[in-house]
């Protein structure tokens, strides 16, 4: 299965560093992941291709013109007419692992990355199937949003991480955060690796994992325990985290 994105913004060449490093360049060079980047300014009509006015009403900064989104989309939309059209707003849904999983089952997706205030509204009505959020803040265009997205959706199809079972434990693919970990050497500077996971008792370091990630969820985000289905074992291992969070142990 290959995926397929279609970015639409005045400044392609912010995504080619991106692009061009790590599981996205390799993922690109198996055909895993196709991305095309379309210049906005290339479906403009005036000979200084403007791609913002001023808006209606009066106020201050300027807006995209709806002329060339429209035919950035509606050119696009001819080769891939299945293609989902998303918006990178502050105003859209926001954007998390359950949507990247949503977004990895499309063929082909459309971002267009506002600039300015925002875009026409006729576009927003008309032309965007959805409008997508990173996060509660803003920034200056869509472009670094977009990028975000593309990565954490190419994460999900078969093929493009080396390991299949890595972004099934990473954080966020269930609603908890990921427990520690630990490389080589085994003692830096005085500091040492959990003797568990040194024992190599499989279901002991599973427990202690399952705690330090129940652990590390409660004291971060507890927020994301409240959309967990616990199981009697979660539960168990909560109450004793939240009585005694230095002390506990897997035994």
């Amino acid at each position: 299965m290959a995926i397929e994105f279609h970015l639409i913004s005045i400044f392609p060449d912010m995504f080619e560093p991106v692009l061009n490093e790590s599981i996205l360049k390799r993922a690109r060079e198996k055909e895993i992941l196709k991305v095309f980047v379309h210049d906005l300014r290339d479906y403009t009509k005036d000979r200084h291709r403007l791609t913002d006015d001023y808006t209606y009403g009066g106020g201050s900064g300027m807006l995209m013109k709806p002329e060339p989104l429209a035919e950035a989309i509606e050119s696009v939309k001819k080769k891939a007419p299945d293609a989902r059209v998303l918006l990178m707003t502050p105003q859209g849904e926001p954007f998390d692992q359950k949507k990247a999983e949503e977004l990895s089952a499309l063929e082909r997706s459309i971002l267009v990355c506002g600039r300015y205030e925002g875009i026409d509204e006729r576009i927003r009505q008309y032309y965007v199937d959805e409008e997508v959020s990173i996060g509660d803040f803003v920034v200056t265009g869509g472009e670094l949003p977009a990028m975000a997205v593309v990565d954490a959706v190419a994460r999900l199809v078969p093929g493009v991480l080396g390991d299949e079972n890595s972004s099934l434990e990473e954080s966020f693919s269930e609603p908890l955060l990921e427990y520690p970990q630990y490389t080589r050497p085994e003692n830096f500077k005085g500091h040492v690796v959990p003797q568990v996971l040194l024992s190599g008792h499989h279901e002991k370091i599973r427990k202690w994992r399952r705690k330090e990630s129940l652990k590390r969820t409660m004291e971060k985000r507890p927020d994301l325990l409240e959309k967990m289905q616990l199981n009697e074992q979660d539960r168990e291992m909560l109450e004793r985290l939240k009585a005694d969070p230095v002390n506990e142990r897997i035994g």
